[in-house]
């Protein structure tokens, strides 16, 4: 299948990041896919860095380092600083130090990604439940072992504070999802008897550090997932855009309740540096582009032939979703089983 990507480039027509102050951006599904760029992202950021529009990279994913993170974008093409990466072990590390004094024990649940922010905090990591730790933090780490998990539940259950990075069930790669730091903080979870407290997207620590760090007032927060990135930017009080280039897709966008919903769609990053692509409501059709959706008989239908371009197909998802969520929102949801299937993602 032929990668579909957003074009970058003058129009003639004001960016839709023209809007705002800066970006930020999540990373799995957005810049890349596990080792691979997607493939708008690279030459996206370069039209920002030009433009001189401040960019964050903000990751619920809490296995590596900042410095890590930021010499894999260099890699792929995109010039990063160790400074330019707000990881939610660090939002978590930071979620504790405001509460707790320099060396306080902390139970580590991870990999580097945790131990290097408990580090940067000034809290003291142990990794057993018999060395008393105030708190525990949890984050995703790929040599994470059950005694890990065990250790943790024993710790909360003797009364420690339970932090976790963030609770994404699962995480895009290049070969498909797979299990995320969700699965194992829930295993956790059936063996005490509390929820944690939750640093990364949807919750606002990770945002709100990534803000305060670039100084910026009116960001766009750029997503691929309704659930965490749109909400977070929701919960943050920022405008989102859903990108279609990682977890979710039409089928997700067009039932999205009023807290998971973007402000923009896009294909991919490069959707910035295009025109906003905006929706006309009339009556019971909507148009964006050359896409016109419309609703008979409680059934959400696309007019005239099924996309076949990138662009049309973006146009379609954004104009069906708006009759969509409207439909919802007046307390009768539509008939969606037609237009999925024309909704499918175009081969060019």
């Amino acid at each position: 299948m032929a990668e579909v990507t957003e074009a970058v480039g003058a129009t003639g027509s004001p960016a839709l990041v023209d809007a705002y102050d800066g970006v930020l951006f999540d990373l799995d599904g957005v810049i890349y896919l596990g080792p691979v760029a997607v493939p708008g992202a690279p030459p996206a950021l370069a039209g920002l860095r030009e433009r001189g529009v401040p960019v964050g990279f903000v990751t619920n994913n809490a296995a590596r380092t900042p410095g890590a993170v930021a010499e894999h974008l260099t890699e792929l093409g995109i010039p990063a600083e160790r400074s330019d990466v707000v990881t939610s072990a660090q939002a978590g590390a930071q979620v504790l130090r405001h509460d707790l004094p320099a060396g306080t024990k902390v139970l580590l649940v991870g990999g580097d990604g945790v131990r290097e922010a408990l580090a940067e905090a000034g809290l003291s990591a142990v990794e057993s439940a018999d060395d008393e730790p105030v708190a525990v933090l949890q984050g995703y780490g790929v040599d994470l072992t059950w005694q890990q998990l065990i250790e943790a539940s024993i710790a909360i259950n003797r009364g420690a504070r339970w932090v976790a990075t963030n609770d994404d069930p699962t995480r895009p790669t290049d070969r498909g999802l797979v299990p995320g730091n969700g699965a194992a903080v829930q295993a956790v979870r059936l063996a005490v008897t509390v929820d944690p407290e939750v640093a990364g997207k949807p919750y606002r620590p990770l945002l709100d550090e990534t803000i305060a760090r670039l100084g910026v007032h009116r960001p766009l927060f750029v997503g691929d997932r309704l659930d965490t990135d749109i909400a977070g930017a929701v919960n943050a009080g920022l405008d989102g855009m859903l990108v279609l280039s990682g977890s979710h897709g039409p089928a997700d966008l067009l039932v999205a309740g009023p807290g998971t919903r973007p402000t923009h769609l896009g294909l991919d990053a490069g959707a910035l540096l295009q025109p906003e692509r905006s929706v006309t409501l009339d009556g019971d059709r909507a148009c964006c582009g050359s896409a016109v959706a419309r609703v008979e008989d409680g059934r959400l239908l696309l007019e005239g032939d099924p996309p076949t371009t990138a662009q049309g197909w973006a146009e379609a998802t954004w104009a069906a979703a708006h009759l969509a969520w409207r439909a919802m929102d007046e307390g009768h949801p539509l008939d969606l089983t037609a237009v999925l299937p024309v909704l499918a993602r175009p081969s060019s």
